[in-house]
């Protein structure tokens, strides 16, 4: 190889060294253990639910290599945390008493870093075995559903049983019309299997369903293991914003025979997306004529499924008058005129833009569509034509005079 290939050669493996690599897992809280005092309550008494809350990233390594292509210059090696935000915790009772309130924004969680977390409960008068589930919600659209047991004076032993509990990642919102993917995770943090897993996913309404599969099987779940289940959501263009709640079903047998049914949600958020367009461009008068002032109005319309706010216009016409208006907010399937009063142009074709500024669900937008303005030249037929009468009239008055004037008509 010639001394410049060689050259070329490192060039290239030294930009490709220059990309930072990440490696870095995906933040998720699980629960790691639970614990219930006294471990069988008596119908009315009050006990504690205990839950460890962690967060199941590493920290990212990050390797970056500057410099020249040498063995004396070392890489670079960067760590980073991944942490997670837990926005909200709580207990749902599923016939056990919670006392208190919910746990709100506790904050950010590091990378293998653990929380305990306490509720207090009351006993129901009735005895026997009651799943309250802990709810965990954290920043960006990723929740956790995790029944614990409560034996209320029963002789019933349930260490050994599969436990399994739930986390759900999807996307922190959708647009009406586009399809979501959302990842369930069964987690099984009992002492035995979970056995016949059966995922049911339901309907939100007509317009948010599970695009395939609505029904899913698992053979089983070992102790400590989790299992993933892939599904994706569909939306039409007429789902209506906000949350959008798609109930789970799991149902799974224990190592005993029962058979044993946990309730889960995936809460989609559907955020409306705007699409700005112009609806019709009008003159007034309708024939612009050079020189003489006129009207513009461009009605723009929103042609999305959300609101746009603050819409503003402009022109860029090199004219005096009002080049810029405000509409504020549009509906969707709404326009609204936005005027403009200009003065006297010169006659021809005059190429302009119109730039759209708007804010919707998604942030600051701007749009910007070409226009043309014709303009026709000043027609000074009428006017020639009263110069020649008046100047006929003229014409014929003076020759009147002369031939009425004294003297003529004896010469």
């Amino acid at each position: 190889m010639s001394h410049v290939g060689k050259s070329v050669v490192l060039a290239v493996i030294a930009i490709i060294l220059l990309v930072v690599l990440p490696a870095a897992a995906e933040p998720t809280v699980t629960i790691s253990s639970y614990k219930v005092t006294p471990q069988v309550l008596m119908p009315g008494d009050l006990g504690t639910v205990t839950v460890i809350l962690k967060n199941t990233a590493s920290s990212a390594s990050v390797t970056e290599r500057t410099g020249p292509l040498t063995s004396d210059i070392p890489g670079t090696t960067t760590v980073t945390d991944i942490n997670v935000y837990i926005e909200k915790a709580l207990l749902e009772g599923n016939g056990v008493e919670v006392v208190g309130d919910s746990y709100q924004r506790i904050g950010d969680l590091g990378p293998g870093q653990t929380i305990e977390i306490t509720f207090l409960i009351r006993a129901p008068a009735r005895a026997g075995m009651y799943f309250p589930e802990v709810w965990v919600d954290t920043k960006g659209g990723r929740s956790t559903r995790y029944p614990v047991p409560v034996n209320v004076n029963t002789p019933i032993a349930v260490a050994k049983l599969a436990v399994l509990g739930t986390a759900v990642t999807m996307p922190d919102a959708v647009k009406p019309g586009e399809q979501a993917a959302v990842r369930l995770d069964l987690i099984n943090s009992g002492e035995s299997a979970a056995d016949r897993v059966i995922v049911r996913i339901g309907n939100a309404s007509t317009s948010v369903k599970p695009k395939d599969a609505e029904l899913f099987h698992i053979h089983s779940i070992a102790s400590g293991k989790n299992e993933p289940v892939d599904v994706t959501l569909i939306t039409d263009r007429k789902t209506e914003a906000g949350i959008a709640t798609v109930p789970v079903t799991i149902t799974y047998y224990t190592i005993d025979g029962a058979e044993h049914t946990e309730h889960a949600a995936i809460n989609l958020m559907i955020r409306g997306e705007v699409e700005m367009g112009i609806a019709s461009i009008e003159t007034s008068p309708e024939r612009i004529v050079a020189g003489e002032p006129f009207n513009l109005i461009i009605r723009i319309e929103n042609a999305g499924t959300g609101d746009a706010k603050s819409v503003n216009a402009k022109i860029d016409l090199p004219l005096s008058g009002t080049r810029e208006a405000f509409l504020g907010k549009i509906k969707p399937g709404n326009d609204a005129p936005a005027l403009f009063r200009l003065g006297g142009a010169s006659a021809g074709n005059h190429p302009y833009t119109v730039t759209i500024t708007y804010n919707d669900e998604w942030g600051d937008h701007t749009v910007t569509y070409p226009l043309s303005l014709s303009v026709a030249p000043a027609d000074y037929s009428g006017i020639i034509m009263v110069i020649i009468v008046l100047v006929l009239l003229a014409v014929g008055a003076w020759w009147v005079f002369i031939r009425q004037k004294p003297g003529k008509n004896h010469e």
